[in-house]
């Protein structure tokens, strides 16, 4: 199958690119200009310039391909409510219609479980309530329902919803910023909350997995969205547990209240944006996270794709933390 990738030079994009040349697929990578295109190239794919933003580009890389992925996006927890709108949800119309331009109906849409949000009542299932915190978030869900509008029109879609990817290679993503301010900072003497709320993560590789099977199995996937993440989700407790051992440091000496992390946060926020640092973790409504419970099944991904996460979180963590030390990104 010759299989479009948005987004192929970003973080997953290298790892869907990689796992679909191995599965024998034929792969055509969009990149904007100026783009990090090196690991593509040594994959010997095609590369298509291409801008969510630029209609008659998409309608150039779209031509002779079977299949979409769509995993180009504007991702940032804390942005331009305007350029989500204009990249994340119009930009995925202006490509859906390239697409039947050129008679290309499948499509495999990257959402996230920010489209849902907190899981109130844990663990969620796919057609649970959606209350998106971020606007970010927002706009997935927003592109969600659009990209079911044009089922009508022929486009036959999969949504997949992936929570906290991971992995060696990641740069600009929640996990990131979590490891990495745990790693070089004080945050591993500080514990927001009780520590007993919930979240996942899931590897990149895993998430990679998810996507493939529902491409390779469109008789059971088309109209259906998965979440594909890991099969258990760990409490803070847990998760500060597993990067003490990776570390070598002690466990949190100090629990705080979300109130008093806010007013921690506040100083080291206003420094970020003054030496223009993205930094998710260190925000003053980031800590709101700490109060709430992230925890989505997978059992339906499980039933009807025969996904099975393989990676650990220990394991998993592990090894990009590994990959983090060897390329100089924690002490």
């Amino acid at each position: 199958m010759r299989v479009l990738v948005t987004g192929a030079s970003g973080f997953l994009g290298g790892y869907m690119a990689e796992e679909l040349v191995r599965r024998g697929h034929l792969v055509v990578g969009m990149v904007r200009k100026g783009s990090d295109t090196d690991l593509l190239r040594k994959l010997g794919i095609e590369l298509r310039i291409g801008d969510l933003e630029d209609q008659a580009s998409l309608e150039t890389v779209t031509k002779g391909v079977d299949a979409v992925i769509h995993l180009a996006a504007y991702y940032t927890l804390k942005g331009s409510k305007e350029r989500y709108e204009r990249i994340n949800v119009r930009g995925t119309q202006s490509l859906m219609e390239a697409m039947l331009k050129n008679g290309v109906h499948r499509l495999v849409y990257c959402s996230s479980t920010e489209a849902m949000g907190p899981t109130p009542h844990p663990p969620a299932d796919e057609d649970s309530p959606c209350e998106p915190n971020y606007e970010y978030g927002r706009s997935k869900l927003r592109s969600e329902n659009l990209i079911r509008e044009y089922q009508k029109k022929g486009i036959e879609f999969t949504i997949i919803r992936p929570s906290g990817i991971y992995g060696p290679r990641n740069l600009d993503d929640v996990s990131y910023w979590f490891i990495t301010s745990y790693a070089n900072t004080g945050a591993s003497k500080i514990m927001v909350g009780s520590g007993k709320r919930v979240l996942q993560f899931a590897h990149a590789e895993d998430v990679v997995q998810g996507f493939v099977l529902a491409l390779e199995r469109p008789e059971v996937s088309t109209g259906r969205a998965y979440f594909i993440t890991d099969s258990w989700a760990y409490s803070y407790e847990e998760i500060y547990g597993i990067m003490a051992n990776i570390f070598g440091k002690p466990l949190p000496k100090w629990h705080v209240n979300v109130l008093i992390a806010k007013v921690i946060a506040a100083p080291v926020q206003a420094f970020n944006w003054l030496r223009r640092k993205k930094d998710f973790v260190w925000r003053i409504d980031s800590m709101n996270t700490f109060k709430v419970d992230r925890y989505y099944s997978i059992e339906r991904a499980k039933k009807e794709l025969g996904y099975q996460p393989k990676h650990s979180l220990p394991e998993g963590l592990k090894e990009t933390a590994d990959w983090y030390r060897a390329n100089g990104y924690v002490k």
